[in-house]
């Protein structure tokens, strides 16, 4: 049987995997698929079951044996009835720290879904067990409804579609705002 090298109280060992894997961090995932109107005004949606985070990405939690993009085109299609088309193309990696609304840390990726007609916005089909509303406003308009970290991150996201290079946001925590 195979082991991994671990640091445990007085040194190192050698530990089978399973036992290893006990000792590393733990982790939740997410992917999203971040959507503009045709004027790069950003689209959200609000949560019926959030009110910490009302306004979010389409997207969610990864699903046991998915890949991310997997992830975002699944969630994109029970939230809204859209299918984002490939390939994927990174717009940011999240990061937050676990804290007293969650336990774990979480990592995230966000890909451009691209920008939506008038008719396409018109179309989405929401989910009414998570969301009642979709909206776009310009960017600035978002600020007075989110929270400050979550609009900083909708602010990266948006910056790394106008610019071309991705964002690294790594202060998404699960602490107080």
């Amino acid at each position: 049987m195979s082991q991994v090298c671990a640091v445990v109280p007085g040194g190192r060992a050698w530990l089978p995997p399973e036992e290893y894997a006990e000792t590393v961090l733990k982790a939740t995932a997410f992917a999203c698929v971040y959507f503009t109107d045709e004027d790069d005004r950003p689209l959200q949606l609000r949560s019926v079951y959030s009110p910490t985070h009302p306004w979010q990405l389409v997207g969610g939690t990864m699903d046991p044996g998915e890949r991310p993009w997997e992830t975002a085109v699944r969630e994109c299609r029970e939230e809204t009835g859209l299918t984002p088309a490939g390939p994927p193309r990174l717009l940011a990696t999240v990061y937050g720290l676990p804290g007293a609304e969650w336990p774990y840390s979480t990592v995230g990726l966000v890909f451009d879904g691209g920008r939506l007609t008038m008719e396409q916005l018109r179309g989405l089909a929401l989910d009414p067990d998570e969301h009642d509303e979709a909206r776009v406003l310009p960017l600035r308009e978002w600020e007075t409804l989110m929270p400050p970290r979550d609009f900083a991150r909708l602010s990266a996201v948006a910056r790394a579609r106008r610019t071309g290079v991705a964002a690294y946001f790594d202060t998404w925590d699960w602490g107080d705002d």
